[in-house]
């Protein structure tokens, strides 16, 4: 996918400064298909740069914290793909905690996870199953849009295709229990 980034001139006019690809894209060898890509990232504390600079390089956890964002594409081959030879667990893992650093961490071996994050998750391709703690699968198709409030869950794609999908992370505080 084509990255736009636009920023300031020295004049102060808006310009493009950076069309390509998003340089934290990382095609996995251990699961063929998949594909993450980090499109950019805010911290709260961090002032927005007015030449574009871009910050997801400095970027250490795809995690953000509170007021931070984090916008990532994915890449899910089909869940079959998980039961070929060509698909390596203990790879997989090791390729996850390299190029996907604090999310990482947050992942079951079943691909469940839970993330202190508001996640506004976009299907843009294909088509891809949510599931919940309760076991519930809810279908999902290109144009839907899920609203993922710190909750347990994990993606399923149960096609023969690959989905695409855009999450927007967005960092929060969390509940404190009464």
């Amino acid at each position: 996918m084509r990255r736009v980034v636009t920023g300031h001139d020295a004049q102060g006019r808006s310009v493009v400064v950076d069309d390509g690809i998003a340089p934290r894209t990382h095609e996995f060898a251990s699961l063929p298909g998949f594909v993450s890509s980090v499109v950019w990232a805010t911290d709260a504390d961090v002032p927005v740069s007015k030449v574009g600079e871009d910050p997801t390089g400095k970027t250490e956890s795809l995690l953000p914290g509170p007021g931070g964002t984090r916008l990532i594409l994915l890449t899910l081959p089909p869940d079959a793909v998980m039961g070929t030879p060509a698909f390596d667990g203990p790879g997989y893992v090791a390729e996850q905690l390299a190029h996907s650093p604090g999310l990482a961490e947050t992942f079951e071996a079943d691909g469940m996870h839970t993330t202190p994050t508001v996640d506004y998750t976009i299907v843009l391709d294909g088509e891809v199953w949510l599931e919940l703690d309760d076991g519930q699968l809810t279908h999902l198709a290109a144009g839907d849009v899920v609203v993922q409030n710190a909750t347990r869950h994990g993606w399923r794609n149960r096609s023969d295709t690959p989905v695409t999908l855009a999450a927007i992370l967005i960092g929060t505080t969390p509940e404190r229990s009464v």
